[in-house]
C-alpha cells in the first residue's frame, strides 16, 4: 500500500467540480468562496476620480448619450455619424456614465468607438469590462480584458483604479489574471497576485493554475508555497501539476509524498491524473514495480488506470524487452474498454521489434489498419530498423516505399536505419544512392549515417574512402563521435592493421573524447587474434587503471585468447581473479577453457571447469553442452555424451552438425548402431552436412541388412553430395547384378 489514506470518497473529485464550475458563467451574487476579503485590515482600492469635462465637452457628452438613449432599432454607426469626427478618447469615458444602467449599450458603443482614428482608451475599456462582468456578461467582459492586457500597458492599473467605483465585484480580477498568464505575461500576472493579496483579493486556483502551468519548473514549487503562504488556496489540478513537474526532473519520491500531504493537510483526495502521473514518473526511472504498486493503490480507492497511465506502464514493459507482459495489459486495459492510440502501439512495434519478433510487428501494423489508426513515421522507424536487425532487408525496403506510398515524408532516422541496415549487408553502393536520395529530399544527414557508411566500408576493407568520408564529415563542421571511432578502430583491427588502430585509439583523447570499453575491447580482440597477449593483458591493465570496467565480452575476449594459445594456466588465473573480485565469469568464458581441455583430451579437467560454472550459478548455453558432447564422443565416453545429449534437449538445446558426426562416429565405434542410427537421420532431416566416411559407413549396414531402397537412398545422396569424392566402384559393388 502506497498512500495510507482514504478517509474521503473519490467519487466526487475535486476536479470534476472544478471543470463543471468553469462551464458556467459566473453568477457575480453568488460567487465561489475562494474570492473574498482576507481580513479587515487590508489595503483598500483606489478612489476613481477622473478628469472633469469643459463646457463644450460636456455638451457633447451630453448630445452623444441623449442619441444614444433614444436610439430605436438604428446601427449606432448612422446616429454617431454627425459625432465621429469631434470624438476623443476622453470623451468616451465621459459619455459612459450615462450608459451604466444599459452594460448592453455600453459594450455596443466600445466596440463602435473602436473603429475611430483615436481608438478607446485603457481606462474606457476598463469601465465596459466592469460594467458587463457586473451584469452577468462574462464573456464579453473576458473579450475586453484580453483585449485590454493585449493593447495596453497600462490596462491592469486602470482595472485596479475603476474597480471601486465601476465594479466591486472581485471575481473580474480573476478574469484579468487568467488573460496575463495566457497571453504570457507572467511576470505582470505574479505582480498582480501579490497586489491583489495586499487589496484582499484571492484568486481562484483555476486562474493561479493558468499561470503555475506556465512557470518553469524550477519556479513552480516556490510559487506554490508562496501562494499558500499569501493565503491562497490551491486545487487538485494545482497539485497535479506539481507532482508532474516534480516526476519531469526525476524527483518521484518528492511528488509521492506532496500528494500525500495534499490528502493528509489540505483534505484534498488525489484523481485520476494524479495517480496516473506518478506512475508515469516511477516508470521514467524504471521502476516498474513502484509504477504497478500505485495501479493498484488507484483501484483500491475505486479509480480506473486511464489510456496515459497504461501507455505508460506499456513503454517500459517494452524497454525492458519484456513485450509478453505488455501484450498482457493491452489486453487487460482493452478489457476495460479502453482503445490503445497510435503510441501505444509504435511501443509495442519497437518493443517486438528489439525482440526480434517481426510476425507480431506485422500483425500489429495490420491490426492498427483495421483500427483505422495509421502508422505514423515512428512506427516505421521502428519496424525498418527491427528488420535490418534482422537481416530482412529486403522485407525492410518494401516497407520504406510502403511508407512513402502512404504519404509519410522518412526522416533523416528512417533514412538512416535503412542505410544502416545496408551498410551491414555489405550492399555499400545500395547505401550510398540512398545516402544521395536523402540529401536530395533536403535533409542533412548526421552523424548516425555517417558512421553506418564509415563502418561499412571499414567492413569491406576499404578504409581509405572510409578515412575520406570521415575528413568531408569533419569538413562540413560535424563533430565525429566516440560510436564513429569505435567503428573505424574495428575496420582497421579486422584489415590487421593494429597499429594504426591503436594510434587512432591514441588520438581519441586528443579529440576530446576518452576510450571507453568497447575500444579497448576491440583492440584486445585484435591483440588476441595476432596472439600478442602480453599486449592484451596491457591493454587490460590500462583499462582498469583508466576506471573502466571491463564487460563480460572483454573478459571473454581475453579469455578466448589465452585459450587459442594453449596458455591455459594464465587462462584459469584469470577465471580466478574474476572469482576473486566479484566478477561472475559468463558461460562464454567457461566454454574456452573447457573447449581447449577438451582438445587436448584432458576431459576430466573440462568437466570440472563444467561442474565449478554449474555450482555458481552459471547456466550452461548450447555451446558448452555442443563442446562435451563432442569432447566425451571423441574418447568414447559415450554413457557421459548420451547423458549430455539428452539433458541440453530438455533444456531446449540442439546439437550441432559436428557434435552430430562426433556423436554419430563415437556410438559406431561402440557397436550401438541403433542409436548411431537415429542420430543419423536427425542429421539428414535437419540438414546437417554429413561426411563421406559416415554414409559409406550407413551403406554398408543397410546393404547388409538387405534394405537395397535405402542403400541406393543413400548412395543417391552422397554422390549429389560428394561428386568428385565417391568411390564409384566401392557403391556398385554394394549394388545387386542386376541394378
Amino acid at each position: 500500500m502506497v498512500f495510507s489514506l482514504g478517509r474521503h470518497s473519490p467519487s466526487t473529485s475535486l476536479l470534476q467540480t472544478n471543470l463543471q464550475s468553469l462551464a458556467k458563467p459566473i453568477n457575480p451574487r453568488h460567487f465561489s468562496s475562494t474570492i473574498d476579503s482576507l481580513t479587515s485590515k487590508t489595503r483598500p482600492f483606489p478612489d476613481y476620480s477622473p478628469r472633469k469635462p469643459s463646457i463644450r465637452d460636456a455638451e457633447l457628452v451630453r448630445d452623444v448619450a441623449t442619441a444614444l438613449r433614444l436610439r430605436r432599432s438604428e446601427p449606432l454607426r448612422r446616429i454617431l455619424r454627425p459625432y465621429a469626427a469631434r470624438l476623443r478618447p476622453d470623451h468616451l469615458v465621459w459619455v459612459l456614465p450615462h450608459l451604466r444602467s444599459s452594460p448592453s449599450l455600453a459594450l455596443s458603443f466600445l466596440q463602435w468607438a473602436r473603429s475611430l482614428r483615436s481608438p478607446p482608451s485603457a481606462e474606457a475599456q476598463a469601465i465596459v469590462a466592469h460594467l458587463a462582468f457586473s451584469s452577468g456578461e462574462q464573456k464579453p467582459a473576458s473579450e475586453i480584458i484580453r483585449s485590454g492586457v493585449s493593447s495596453s500597458a497600462h490596462f491592469v492599473e486602470h482595472v485596479i483604479y475603476t474597480y471601486k467605483h465601476w465594479g466591486s465585484n472581485p471575481a473580474i480580477f480573476d478574469l484579468l489574471f487568467r488573460a496575463l498568464a495566457e497571453s504570457g505575461r507572467l511576470v505582470k500576472a505574479r505582480a498582480l497576485l501579490v497586489r491583489l493579496f495586499s487589496h484582499g483579493v484571492v484568486v481562484s486556483a483555476s486562474s493561479l493554475n493558468s499561470l503555475l502551468v506556465r512557470l518553469p519548473v524550477e519556479e513552480t514549487m516556490k510559487s506554490f508555497e508562496e501562494v499558500k503562504e499569501m493565503g491562497g488556496r490551491w486545487d487538485v489540478v494545482s497539485y497535479n501539476i506539481i507532482v508532474r513537474n516534480l516526476c519531469r526532473c526525476g524527483k518521484v519520491e518528492e511528488a509521492r509524498e506532496i500528494l500525500i500531504k495534499m490528502e493528509s493537510e489540505e483534505m484534498i483526495s488525489p484523481d485520476v491524473v494524479s495517480f496516473s502521473t506518478l506512475v508515469e514518473g516511477y516508470c521514467r526511472l524504471g521502476q516498474l514495480l513502484m509504477a504497478m504498486e500505485i495501479m493498484v493503490e488507484m483501484r483500491r480507492r475505486g479509480l480506473e488506470p486511464n489510456l496515459f497511465t497504461y501507455t505508460s506502464v506499456i513503454r517500459l514493459l517494452c524497454r525492458k524487452g519484456d513485450v509478453s507482459e505488455a501484450e498482457a495489459l493491452l489486453k487487460e486495459m482493452r478489457s476495460c474498454g479502453i482503445r490503445p492510440d497510435k503510441v501505444i502501439y509504435t511501443a509495442l512495434i519497437d518493443g517486438f521489434c528489439s525482440v526480434g519478433n517481426l510476425l507480431a510487428v506485422e500483425n500489429l501494423f495490420e491490426e492498427m489498419t483495421e483500427r483505422e489508426l495509421t502508422p505514423d513515421v515512428v512506427a516505421y522507424t521502428a519496424f525498418i530498423h527491427g528488420l535490418c536487425r534482422g537481416k530482412k532487408l529486403e522485407k525492410a525496403k518494401n516497407v520504406f516505399a510502403e511508407m512513402r506510398q502512404k504519404g509519410l515524408v522518412p526522416d533523416v532516422v528512417v533514412y538512416t536505419a535503412l542505410i544502416d541496415g545496408l551498410c551491414k549487408e555489405g550492399k555499400m553502393m545500395e547505401a550510398f544512392e540512398l545516402h544521395n536520395q536523402m540529401a536530395q529530399a533536403g535533409l542533412v544527414p548526421n552523424i548516425v549515417t555517417y558512421t553506418a557508411l564509415s563502418d561499412g566500408l571499414c567492413k569491406q576493407g576499404d578504409l581509405s574512402a572510409a578515412n575520406e568520408l570521415l575528413h568531408e564529415v569533419s569538413s562540413k563542421g560535424l563533430e565525429l563521435n566516440l560510436i564513429t571511432y569505435n567503428s573505424l578502430i574495428n575496420g582497421l583491427c579486422k584489415a590487421g592493421n593494429l597499429e594504426q588502430a591503436r594510434k587512432i585509439a591514441g588520438d581519441l583523447d586528443a579529440a576530446g573524447l576518452s576510450q571507453d570499453v568497447h575500444t579497448f575491447t576491440t583492440l584486445m580482440d585484435a591483440c588476441c587474434k595476432e596472439g600478442q597477449m602480453s599486449q592484451a593483458q596491457e591493454l587490460l591493465q590500462e583499462m582498469l587503471g583508466r576506471g573502466i570496467r571491463p564487460t563480460t565480452v572483454t573478459f571473454n575476449v581475453l579469455m578466448n585468447g589465452l585459450c587459442s594459445q594453449g596458455m591455459l594456466e594464465d587462462a584459469e588465473g584469470l577465471l580466478r581473479w574474476m572469482l576473486d573480485n566479484g566478477i561472475q565469469p559468463s558461460a562464454a568464458a567457461h566454454n574456452s577453457l573447457i573447449r581447449r581441455h577438451c582438445i587436448g583430451r584432458n576431459i576430466n579437467a573440462a568437466m570440472d571447469i563444467y561442474r565449478g560454472m554449474v555450482s555458481r550459478g552459471v547456466l550452461p548455453d548450447e555451446s558448452t553442452y555442443n563442446i562435451l558432447v563432442t569432447g566425451h564422443s571423441k574418447l568414447r565416453n559415450m554413457k557421459e555424451a548420451c547423458f549430455l545429449e539428452m539433458e541440453m534437449r530438455e533444456k531446449g538445446f540442439c546439437l550441432r552438425g559436428r557434435s552430430y558426426s562426433a556423436i554419430v562416429r563415437g556410438l559406431i565405434k561402440r557397436k550401438r548402431l541403433a542409436e548411431a542410427w537415429k542420430f543419423f537421420e536427425e542429421m539428414r532431416a535437419g540438414g546437417f552436412t554429413v561426411e563421406r566416411e559416415i554414409y559409406s559407413r550407413f551403406i554398408d549396414l543397410s546393404f547388409d541388412e538387405g534394405q537395397i531402397g535405402l542403400t541406393l537412398e543413400l548412395c543417391e545422396e552422397t554422390i549429389e553430395r560428394y561428386p568428385t569424392q565417391t568411390d564409384n566402384a566401392q557403391i556398385s559393388s554394394c549394388l545387386p547384378e542386376n541394378s
